[in-house]
């Protein structure tokens, strides 16, 4: 049974989220007992074969996860990566609402936004702005990104010219700011979405919305691999 478990669970990876989907997969194992407290992950080499992805990957998403107190790494012959006896706490299932419905809204309004705002003629000043927010977003410190990064993609709202979606995002954005509370920042995935909002304002600044969708929907499923592998049950 443990072995089709593990099967299922690390099978291939998608490209655009390697890191992501790596942690979410990992998270799975941990938080459904396929890997019990106390146990062993199988090799960063076999894990890497088995997601189809590379070994810093493993090695990437293995750290984050030692960082936060999920697992530890022991030397030695009888050595690897143990899953921790005590791990940390989440809040209740019940604070978490409808994590598929955050997710499905945020994904329907923010790919919409993102592929009008790519439609429209932007102005100078509507140029600036999208530029100024993806510096601050690039920029910030830790502490700081979570609000930098919210400001981006609400401009990205913004400059589709219509209010009610920007409402609509600002407010979907807020539930997902609840979620986002409650898991780890991890540096990879930092760097990651940086570079993917760099590939989103450049497709909506180059007024491509195919390009635009596409960018923002990777993005999304990014931060959604994530909040699934530390929420869900």
């Amino acid at each position: 049974m443990a072995e089709h478990a593990q099967e299922a669970l690390f099978r291939p990876v998608r490209a655009g989220n390697a890191f992501e989907e790596t942690v979410e997969r990992l998270m799975q194992s941990i938080r459904l007992g396929v890997v019990a407290p106390g146990e062993r992950l199988p090799s960063e080499r076999d894990l890497a074969t088995r997601l189809g992805v590379s070994r810093v990957t493993v090695r990437e998403a293995i750290r984050s996860l030692q960082e936060n107190h999920y697992v530890e790494s022991r030397r030695g012959r009888y050595g690897g990566t143990f899953v921790n006896e005590v791990l940390p706490k989440s809040a209740p299932a019940k604070d978490f609402g409808d994590l598929h419905d955050v997710l499905t809204l945020r994904r329907v309004l923010e790919t919409g936004a993102a592929e009008t705002a790519a439609g429209r003629s932007l102005g100078p000043a509507e140029r600036r702005g999208l530029r100024a927010r993806l510096e601050e977003a690039s920029t910030s410190t830790l502490a700081e990104y979570r609000r930098k990064d919210s400001r981006l993609h609400l401009a990205i709202a913004e400059v589709t010219g219509s209010a009610a979606l920007t409402a609509a995002v600002a407010e979907s954005r807020m539930r997902a700011n609840e979620l986002l509370d409650h898991i780890p920042l991890l540096e990879p995935n930092l760097a990651h979405s940086n570079a993917q909002h760099e590939r989103i304002i450049a497709s909506i600044l180059d007024g491509d919305p195919v390009a635009a969708r596409q960018a923002m929907a990777e993005h999304l499923d990014g931060t959604a691999s994530l909040l699934r592998g530390f929420l869900s049950v």
